[in-house]
């Protein structure tokens, strides 16, 4: 057995892994088990806020003056029309005390495309 080569071939095959891996890691879209995790949840939260936007948006639908504070809140600055519409109370769903961590902007989203 020639162990200069058995040797030559296991350290290519060890750069060729570790070159795999940073090729893959970085632009190849591999992602850690956590990475995945928390991009899973992220996307569950983003979600769910959207889905219970539409439920604030239908409260805010009952609400007498909805015509003049639509007039208010696109006169916010889109970063405030989230906390506006907290303020009115439409993005506390039924049965809660608060609303749910981005339910005012996807509400916000969706009242600005009103005309």
């Amino acid at each position: 057995m020639d162990w200069e080569k058995i040797k030559l071939g296991s350290w290519s095959a060890v750069g060729g892994a570790i070159g795999l891996a940073i090729v893959g890691f970085n632009w190849g879209g591999w992602v850690t088990g956590g990475a995945a995790e928390a991009m899973a949840k992220q996307t569950a939260v983003t979600a769910v806020a959207e889905r219970l936007g539409t439920i604030c948006v239908a409260q805010f639908n009952r609400d007498t003056a909805k015509s003049q504070k639509l007039i208010e809140m696109k006169d916010k600055d889109t970063w405030e029309q989230g906390r506006y519409i907290d303020t009115q109370s439409w993005a506390i769903m039924p049965g809660d005390e608060k609303p749910e961590s981005g339910v005012a902007d996807a509400c916000a989203k969706q009242l600005s495309k009103k005309s």
